[in-house]
């Protein structure tokens, strides 16, 4: 089934680099380009594309009103189009939290070199866009609040590991925010580029009760606390000094990725085993899913992300296939989930 897409952006250069990256994928067909969002709106009814790519920045409407207006009136998959800068992050993020399915980044001036890479990197996630469950999550029925008040019945030495890609952005904080601020220690791999995982924690930071930091090397793993690996750097845990500590690395991807959820994981079972806890969220791929096997093996307990609470199902489902969930629930469940995993695994135990 071929994808049809609308690209909208104020940028004439912009408009044809994304016509063209995305034309040379026979599965997309780009049905229009429009330089505003007030000639897109007309176009959308006229055309009826299945994936619109949207800038933030243009005349007439700004693209995070046009975006907040879309998924009231008519939920459809939207992927951003975002600048490398804070103000670019800020408002990228900003568009996620409004139902945008993903980002990426603008090549901008530095063309040598990265069109190749935004070129593949736009039309795997327009194609991944396509896949998403945007209607079905916009008319889900809200789950009532479960916000657990207190971790005071899990002891010090345990840990929460979670990894997400597409979607993650809401997941991770519906997840976090109903978390305690006395929470174990949390380590979180989400997929995402350099410049924008600084900004993502510091978001996190302001809703979440408890602290929420961009990882830094060797730094110390403590309660109440929660650490987003740092974009284009794999986070591991190691333990020294009988504290658990983040360990940054850019060597080579895993499974596809840097962060990696694989990487993260394979840590987390090794070096807390049964001391841990997990959970694997929306995201397309398989990222995720052999080391989240390798944590239940090594007697973690681990949660799976349902399918109807997913804005994609594939990684949570390549983890339940391979026998690697213990439980599966809605996103609003993961937190009180990942906290009774502590009692459930000491009663097991």
């Amino acid at each position: 089934m071929t994808i049809r897409v609308l690209v909208i952006d104020d940028s004439q250069l912009i408009r044809n680099v994304v016509r063209s990256a995305l034309s040379q994928d026979p599965d997309i067909e780009v049905v229009g380009a429009a330089e505003d969002p007030i000639i897109a709106r007309q176009m959308i009814k006229d055309l009826s594309p299945d994936v619109l790519t949207l800038d933030i920045e243009m005349p007439n409407m700004n693209g995070l009103d046009f975006l907040s207006k879309l998924m009231r009136l008519r939920p459809m998959p939207v992927v951003m189009v975002s600048t490398l800068t804070q103000k670019g992050a800020n408002e990228t993020l900003l568009a996620l939290e409004l139902g945008a399915v993903d980002f990426v980044a603008k090549p901008g001036a530095k063309l040598e070199g990265g069109i190749a890479a935004f070129s593949e990197e736009v039309r795997r996630k327009v194609k991944a866009a396509a896949r998403a469950d945007v209607t079905g999550r916009a008319m889900r029925a809200p789950v009532p609040q479960v916000k657990v008040s207190s971790a005071a019945h899990v002891g010090d030495g345990g840990l929460i590991a979670i990894g997400a890609s597409t979607g993650g952005v809401d997941a991770i904080r519906e997840v976090l925010t109903r978390l305690p601020s006395d929470a174990p220690p949390i380590v979180i791999a989400q997929h995402m580029p350099e410049g924008f995982t600084e900004r993502f924690a510091q978001r996190l930071d302001e809703l979440a009760p408890m602290k929420v930091v961009e990882a830094q090397d060797r730094m110390p793993i403590r309660r109440g606390h929660a650490y987003i690996a740092k974009g284009g750097f794999h986070l591991r845990i190691e333990k020294s000094s009988g504290e658990f500590k983040c360990r940054l690395s850019e060597d080579e991807l895993v499974s596809g990725h840097r962060p990696s959820v694989d990487a993260l994981f394979h840590s987390v079972a090794q070096v807390a085993g049964p001391a841990a806890v997990g959970a694997i969220l929306t995201g397309m791929g398989k990222d995720g899913a052999q080391g989240l096997l390798a944590m239940r093996q090594a007697g973690s307990y681990t949660v799976g992300q349902s399918r109807d609470s997913a804005l994609i199902y594939g990684m949570p489902r390549a983890a339940a296939e391979i026998g690697a969930v213990a439980e599966e629930c809605a996103v609003e469940r993961v937190a009180e989930k990942l906290l009774g995993g502590f009692s459930a695994r000491r009663s097991a135990a």
